[in-house]
């Protein structure tokens, strides 16, 4: 009866042995041999694109461009920026570093170094030089940057196998996102109208870029004036094209309309395709040949190019949202991204590849514009202000120019002449404080040590919070009512054009849409952040989110990919 006994038992654990082995070898055979990935990941950053420029025009975009990205991938409608100021270098950062001014550093395109009063520019670097170039223009790389970002990360996820390459026509926005270990950033130099790079990256252009450089493109585009692509009575959605108390016109015209004779205009001076839509052809036509040149796509491991459309941004500058040259270089950009996509399409496989695209930040309305329609808005002289703070504290404390600038909307003092003259720090910031919130345009005046007792909104609380770093930003903070901004641009009407770099929402909502590999069709109207941009590519990738990242990965947008 034992031996039966013992027999069973034997028979069973071999039985389930037997069947455990089989789910083993079935569950082996079936398991992906690596971790699924995209080919290429693409990062399109608008400079100064609104959000609400994905409907504004969006009955005259075509299928394949900004329509594909809605209709094939999601669209997260709440996106907003983290911080303030909203300018293009903090903006880029942000999008892909997932961390905000406060941590990494790029308070904005230029700040002042508190401990010595010395200006710097964000990309500034004197211990390279310029490659393809003899200008100060390659002076430039990432080391102000005091993070990484997500393509930081994809370098160091794959033992740098992967290829990052960073194009803009601002050396800011193609050599911040790409980050501190990329292979490569271009960006494009107005002394000899060529796409350069620094001795950070290279000693010597890629022959791919030498050749591209020898098209002349930039003659070439603006050699064909900048024409309309629709009668101009059909830009229904911008004001008159005749607009000029709005609008900033081109040297050596009457009236900034369309349209613009760019080929009698430059005069050897290629720096102007930037105010063009010829602007963001050029930089695809640039992306378009590194995937080729340097065979983004094709790699073992994934490739990274993060593009940045700088053109946008200018255009915007001289002649505002409002425009008909504005509605024009949207339409064109639309045709130019198709034409972009279908080229990845073509190349790298449509589905191999993921794109997301956003903006650096959005701009206000033109002042006059409101105004004359009958809304609150103005005009804050921000330099007066600084001569009128000057003269008080000189006659009260007796030495010269205490304030050295008020860029990014704060108030930077001289430290060190403060401190050789014994003045209270704290004593300066009150009376200053107190004379900026007597003036009507100025909601509120903020001393940035004492932001968590300051009597102001929590929201507005936590975009100074973030936006504050102790090193590189002033010692107030100014918050203008809005439809205020800091002067830009003007004519014997006021005003033309516009600006960005407050807290209000047609600066700091953005767009952001994923397409392609991994990513869902679909769209989320909760909130999100600039912050959730670079953890969610993070995660997409199967690698770490940046060192300095705060943001979140929005989960809503990928595909669950099963391991």
């Amino acid at each position: 009866m034992k031996f039966k006994y013992l027999l069973l038992v034997s028979l069973s654990l071999a039985t389930v042995s037997a069947s455990a082995q089989k789910t083993k070898t079935k569950t082996a055979a079936t398991a992906p041999a690596t971790v699924a990935r995209p080919k290429l990941v693409v990062g399109i950053v608008v400079d100064q694109m609104r959000w609400d420029y994905l409907y504004r025009y969006y009955d005259r975009y075509q299928a394949g461009g900004f329509k594909r990205m809605l209709n094939e991938g999601f669209t997260c409608e709440n996106t907003n920026i983290d911080y303030i100021p909203t300018v293009t270098a903090a903006g880029h950062t942000c999008v892909y570093t997932g961390s905000i001014p406060a941590i990494h550093g790029i308070v904005g395109n230029d700040f002042i170094i508190q401990a010595t009063g010395k200006p710097v520019y964000c990309t500034d670097d004197s211990t390279v030089t310029a490659v393809g170039s003899t200008s100060k223009a390659g002076q430039m790389s990432p080391r102000n940057l005091l993070v990484t970002t997500v393509t930081d990360e994809l370098r160091l996820a794959t033992n740098f196998r992967s290829k990052v390459i960073g194009i803009a026509l601002k050396d800011r926005g193609g050599i911040l996102p790409a980050g501190h270990s990329a292979n490569a950033a271009y960006w494009f130099d107005d002394s000899n109208g060529s796409w350069i790079s620094s001795t950070y990256y290279m000693t010597d252009l890629p022959a791919w870029v030498k050749k591209f450089n020898d098209q002349k493109l930039p003659e070439k585009y603006l050699k064909q004036d900048w024409n309309p692509l629709y009668p101009i009575n059909t830009y229904i959605q911008s004001s008159p094209d005749n607009s000029s108390r709005y609008e900033g016109k081109f040297n050596g015209t009457d009236a900034p309309t369309l349209p613009v004779k760019t080929s009698q205009l430059y005069n050897g001076k290629l720096g102007m395709i930037r105010s063009t839509p010829y602007g963001n052809t050029l930089t695809l036509d640039l992306a378009k040949a590194a995937v080729d040149g340097e065979h983004l796509g094709k790699n073992t491991v994934t490739d990274f190019l993060a593009l940045s459309l700088s053109s946008t941004d200018y255009v915007g500058h001289q002649f505002g949202p409002n425009s008909v040259e504005a509605e024009d270089t949207y339409l064109r950009l639309d045709r130019d991204l198709a034409s972009f996509f279908a080229y990845l399409d073509a190349t790298v496989g449509k589905g191999n590849y993921t794109a997301f695209l956003t903006a650096d930040h959005g701009a206000a309305h033109n002042p006059n514009f409101l105004k004359d329609n009958k809304i609150p808005a103005g005009v804050w002289d921000d330099g007066e202000t600084q001569k009128e703070l000057n003269t008080m504290l000189n006659e009260k404390y007796k030495v010269n120019n205490l304030v050295i600038s008020m860029d990014n909307y704060q108030v930077n003092f001289n430290n060190t002449a403060i401190k050789k003259a014994g003045i209270s720090e704290d004593a300066i910031k009150f009376d200053c404080i107190q004379y900026l919130q007597k003036q009507s345009p100025i909601a509120y005046a903020v001393d940035l040590k004492k932001v968590q007792t300051a009597n102001i909104p929590d929201n507005l609380r936590s975009l100074i919070i973030n936006g504050y770093n102790e090193e590189h930003s002033g010692a107030i903070q100014i918050i203008l009512k809005p439809g205020w901004f800091t002067g830009h641009g003007t004519n014997d009407r006021g005003p033309t054009g516009t600006t960005h770099g407050t807290w209000n929402p047609y600066d700091t909502h953005i767009p952001l849409v994923f397409m392609g590999w991994g990513i869902k069709h679909g769209s989320l109207t909760r909130q999100t952040h600039m912050t959730d941009i670079a953890p969610t590519v993070a995660s997409l990738l199967h690698i770490q989110a940046p060192d300095g990242n705060v943001g979140n990965t929005i989960s809503e947008v990928l595909v669950q990919e099963k391991l």
